[in-house]
């Protein structure tokens, strides 16, 4: 069975933030609720581009707030 967008994105923000996938949710906010700093978004979205082959432009990065947001994107451009 494969994975869900958002299971495979949730797996990769539990790991680089080391938080649980469990606190992760679709409309949980990347920086406020998860705790990612600017630099932590660099990484997310450089290892979004690798594990879903899309490329992930500055303008886009400042609209993606939420998890859902990063994983609608995803959706939109894989």
């Amino acid at each position: 069975m494969s994975l869900s967008v958002f299971e495979r994105l949730q797996k990769i923000i539990a790991e680089q933030l080391e938080i649980d996938e469990d606190d992760i949710r679709p409309d949980s906010d990347i920086i406020d609720d998860l705790g990612a700093d600017s630099l932590d978004v660099v990484d997310l979205v450089m290892s979004i581009e690798d594990e879903f082959q899309v490329e992930v432009p500055d303008e886009a990065v400042e609209e993606m707030r939420t998890v859902d947001d990063a994983v609608k994107y995803i959706e939109d451009h894989e």
